[in-house]
């Protein structure tokens, strides 16, 4: 099979990054951003990101996930802490996040090192779920491999079962991660692929350092 892409061109015609408009804090600008992706029709979900991993194997590997909350320290989400995903991060809490938001022709690259959050804040994020979602994280044993389709669902109904009348409680293996971040890259694409790219450093003494990147 072979398809040659190399024709597909967009032109980016959007409104300038200028280094000397962006505020000191990036993210300040990414609350801007975010918010503005969250107004625009065509975004269904603003807060589908990206995290990449160094695997238990050695190879990177990237996945779709959900931001549920940002905050000045960090990007939080959840996940299933015997999984995959969570394992490499425990392994090595470096980790990559990517937010792109096509009809805006932006991106956000963050390199952040991620923990685990409080257990009391997670409690409380899986509180507000609606309740197949919290059985489903008493159900799948994220990761590991399973024989069937059908196999999934009984265990699924073997939950129902079990907490039917009751208030579902948190699983211990289940809970957020922060990703307290250490850049920020803000891409905005730009005519004739000189996109502009703006560079955020976290320095020694917790004040960020602002470039100008090349395209």
């Amino acid at each position: 099979m072979e398809k040659d892409l190399s024709n597909y061109r967009k032109s980016y015609e959007r409104n300038p990054l200028i280094k000397g408009a962006v505020p000191d804090n990036p993210m300040e600008l990414f609350r801007d951003w975010f918010y503005h992706a969250d107004e625009t029709d065509g975004i269904e979900e603003a807060n589908i990101m990206s995290i990449s991993t160094l695997g238990l194997d050695g190879f990177p590997k990237s996945r779709i996930v959900l931001l549920k909350k940002f905050t000045w320290e960090g990007f939080i989400f959840y996940t299933n802490y015997n999984s995959e995903k969570a394992k490499a991060i425990l392994e090595n809490p470096k980790v990559s996040l990517n937010f792109f938001w096509h009809s805006l022709e932006r991106q956000v690259i963050i390199k952040g090192v991620a923990e685990k959050i409080a257990p009391n804040l997670s409690d409380g994020y899986f509180e507000s779920r609606p309740e197949g979602s919290k059985l489903g994280a008493w159900a799948s044993d994220q990761s590991k491999v399973i024989e069937s389709r059908e196999a999934l669902d009984a265990k699924l109904k073997e939950f129902e079962k079990k907490f039917e009348g009751q208030e579902i409680p948190r699983p211990e293996h289940w809970g957020g991660f922060i990703v307290k971040p250490i850049s920020l890259e803000f891409w905005q694409g730009r005519p004739n692929r000189m996109h502009d790219r703006i560079l955020y450093a976290l320095q020694e003494d917790y004040d960020w350092k602002i470039s100008r990147l090349q395209p």
